[in-house]
């Protein structure tokens, strides 16, 4: 019971923690907003919705309504025309995120990726306390026993997960196209197959004809041969001059 009510405060701290980074960073200007999507990593960390948005994952849905409205003005391309480029990318990065939790499927299963991020953490630093505690440590007192250092650690391995299963997705997306591919060659290739059977079957059905008046003119050439040499046989023929008997 005691490592439940811990565990509960360690997140409680992490919850108040992070919405202090959030307080601070809701002042932030157009040209900080688009730095800060389009920084080192931005393309990993930016897979989080709830990090690119800048809200806890059980914000209600109308505020995060009003984050998504005032981080796509902030960083609209039109907004920094100097920077248009690396503000487009933002822009995208913020209406992404707002698309992916405005859809109630797709915010459940983010909802779940923050929670086995959080799972993982704590397994992780159960390991770490057990593995101080078998060296004989004085204390198992870790880092992220600090509030400030767990919400860090839990930011970390929540878009990892995200980072992890966008990597996963890509793959299975590859995967589906590849076997699209080869059926689409496969049903290519039967195509031909089919296409040159008919041309086949054409051509022999058109040349039918030719083919068996051609054997019937040499079928009757023959005959018309050997008539012929009969004829010529009876018309040459000569019989003997029969010879009176004489006495």
């Amino acid at each position: 019971m005691a490592a439940s009510t811990s565990k509960e405060d360690d997140f409680a701290k992490y919850m108040a923690e992070v919405k202090q980074i959030e307080k601070a960073d809701a002042v932030l200007t157009s040209e900080q907003q688009v730095t800060r999507l389009n920084r080192p990593g931005s393309k990993y960390f930016n897979l989080n919705p709830f990090d690119v948005l800048q809200i806890m994952p059980d914000t209600p849905m109308d505020e995060v309504k009003k984050k998504y409205r005032k981080l796509s003005i902030l960083v609209h391309p039109d907004k920094n025309p100097g920077n248009q480029e690396n503000a487009q990318k933002a822009f995208d990065a913020v209406k992404k995120s707002w698309e992916l939790l405005n859809n109630e499927k797709e915010r459940t299963e983010c909802m779940g990726i923050v929670e086995d991020a959080k799972n993982r953490l704590e397994g992780k630093l159960k390991l770490k306390r057990k593995k101080l505690k078998k060296d004989g440590a004085s204390s198992t007192e870790i880092a992220e026993d600090d509030s400030v250092v767990y919400a860090m650690e839990l930011h970390k391995e929540t878009c990892k997960l995200f980072a992890d299963l966008a990597l996963v997705r890509k793959e299975m997306e590859m995967r589906e196209m590849n076997e699209r591919k080869r059926q689409r060659q496969q049903e290519i290739e039967a195509e031909e197959k089919q296409s040159l059977q008919k041309e086949w079957n054409k051509n022999y059905e058109e040349s039918r004809e030719g083919r068996v008046s051609s054997w019937q003119d040499f079928k009757g050439g023959k005959k018309s041969g050997k008539k012929r040499k009969a004829a010529k046989t009876v018309a040459g023929f000569r019989p003997p001059k029969v010879r009176m008997e004489q006495r």
